[in-house]
């Protein structure tokens, strides 16, 4: 059985490639809970943007955006060697586990602490000032973690809605370009196609969590989601010559015949 499954090199590609797309999703998940200021992070002054009647928007984005761009371009790469098949697979198994972590970290919160915990962090041996900072920084380490993991149930709703139609938009475009151009444009239907999925990721996200669940107005909503589009286009098209470089390795690595048999196979499901 090992040799006539995972001896195939096209199987071993498809694990590994469904692990690291896994991976990134349910990390980009769990980590987005924190918004992060990219101008700062780079050292240069907040550009202050003003959208849709809504003033001094910066590049304020939830830690997921480092990953999600990674999930794209696996995306691309699964559909290019194993078609929309392959693609709506691991995109409903990752929708299922983010689910499923999502449920166990509730659990987590709920779980009442060992009582030498929430205080486990202040070490009895620092001095009384060192103490004080750690109390003031994070008083209750149970508290801190229900606050950390405790995403609202509207943004976990509305970041699955908008990661499965940002997939499907994704495979669809994909699919489409890729029977007009052929094996040629790998820019185009992999680049084209993240830059129309994520267009709509942006907006969907937004809506569900903060115009449904938080009563945001639709103005701000449509500027926040322009200015998250932005990064998301910037980091599609630097993101390109990454995708050019791992189409080489998996050509390398299944030969030219195999990979060729397997982008035709994809294309005509």
């Amino acid at each position: 059985m090992q040799s006539s499954v995972l001896g195939n090199k096209a199987t071993r590609l498809f694990v590994v490639l469904g692990g690291f797309f896994v991976a990134n999703a349910i990390l980009a998940e769990l980590i987005g809970v924190k918004i992060f200021s990219l101008e700062n992070s780079l050292g240069i002054p907040p550009l202050e943007l003003n959208i849709f009647g809504i003033d001094k928007l910066s590049f304020n984005l939830t830690t997921g955006v480092l990953l999600w761009p990674f999930v794209f371009v696996l995306t691309d790469l699964i559909n290019e060697y194993y078609g929309k098949r392959g693609v709506r697979l691991l995109s409903y198994l990752t929708a299922g586990l983010i689910i499923y972590a999502f449920a166990m970290v509730f659990i987590g919160i709920h779980l009442v602490p060992a009582d030498f915990w929430p205080q486990s962090h202040i070490n009895a041996n620092l001095s009384i000032a060192e103490q004080t900072q750690l109390r003031s920084e994070v008083g209750d380490y149970n508290a801190a973690f229900g606050l950390v993991f405790g995403q609202g149930l509207w943004i976990i709703i509305g970041s699955l809605i908008a990661f499965l139609v940002g997939q499907i938009i994704d495979i669809k475009v994909f699919q489409r370009v890729k029977k007009i151009t052929g094996e040629s444009m790998i820019w185009l239907r992999a680049t084209g196609s993240t830059l129309v999925s994520q267009f709509i990721d942006s907006f969907v996200v937004l809506f569900i969590a903060f115009y449904i669940g938080a009563d945001w107005s639709l103005q701000l909503v449509l500027a926040i989601g322009l200015v998250n589009y932005i990064y998301k286009f910037m980091m599609a098209i630097l993101m390109t010559p990454l995708l050019y470089a791992v189409h080489f390795i998996i050509e390398q690595y299944l030969g030219n015949e195999t990979a060729s048999a397997m982008k035709h196979r994809a294309l005509k499901e």
